[in-house]
């Protein structure tokens, strides 16, 4: 296994330091948080929402980063867009990339062998029994804390790049961005051509 998967922080000590910070925070307001919902649960997804590996890997993130009154969640702050652009970038870590993918196999297996049924098709309590138990292996806990650390990223990059729609994860967190803010045709994971790949469930 890569150096860089050999270490990181665990999944319970990071939701900690995260629940945290959101009580430090201010709540986004919840009429424009349901709007905004709204506006997102009446638009037509990407196909490629609909496929492996991001099918699976969205689900993981919203178990990992759930939505709240006035909390934005993983898919409030379009995390598996972010997460999407940033590995199909070709310059973008291939380790990191492979890691990631293969760990959405590696979850179904599990799935299927507990639970005989995939990732997707179980209950939020399901869900989170199979993170914990995956959290208990090295290898799993570092796939979550890399998940984790591109969760952050959306939460908190321009939303130039994909994630953090209109600026939410910086109204949440009472955050004053830098300026200027990057150009749509400057940004870094449009400047080569995107990989496409998927892996089967």
């Amino acid at each position: 296994m890569n150096s860089d998967h050999a270490t990181g922080i665990s999944r319970r000590r990071f939701l900690a330091r995260l629940a945290a910070l959101g009580a430090l925070a201010a709540a986004y307001p919840v009429a424009a948080l349901q709007q905004r919902r709204a506006e997102r649960g009446g638009a037509v997804n990407p196909d490629w929402t609909r496929k492996e590996p991001w099918l699976t890997l969205a689900a993981v993130q919203e178990q990992m980063f759930p939505a709240g009154e006035g909390i934005p969640g993983a898919g409030d702050i379009q995390a598996i867009v972010y997460l999407r652009n940033t590995l199909g970038n070709p310059a973008a870590d291939g380790e990191d990339r492979e890691f990631i993918v293969n760990g959405v196999g590696w979850l179904n297996d599990l799935a299927r062998e507990r639970e005989k049924t995939l990732f997707i098709h179980l209950d939020e309590a399901q869900r989170e029994t199979l993170l914990r138990k995956i959290e208990q292996s090295n290898a799993g806990r570092n796939w979550l804390s890399l998940l984790l650390t591109y969760l952050l990223e959306a939460l908190l990059a321009d939303p130039v790049y994909g994630g953090n729609p209109g600026g939410i994860g910086w109204q949440w967190l009472e955050h004053q961005p830098g300026f200027p803010h990057p150009p749509t045709d400057k940004t870094w994971y449009r400047l080569g051509r995107p990989v496409h790949f998927q892996r089967k469930a």
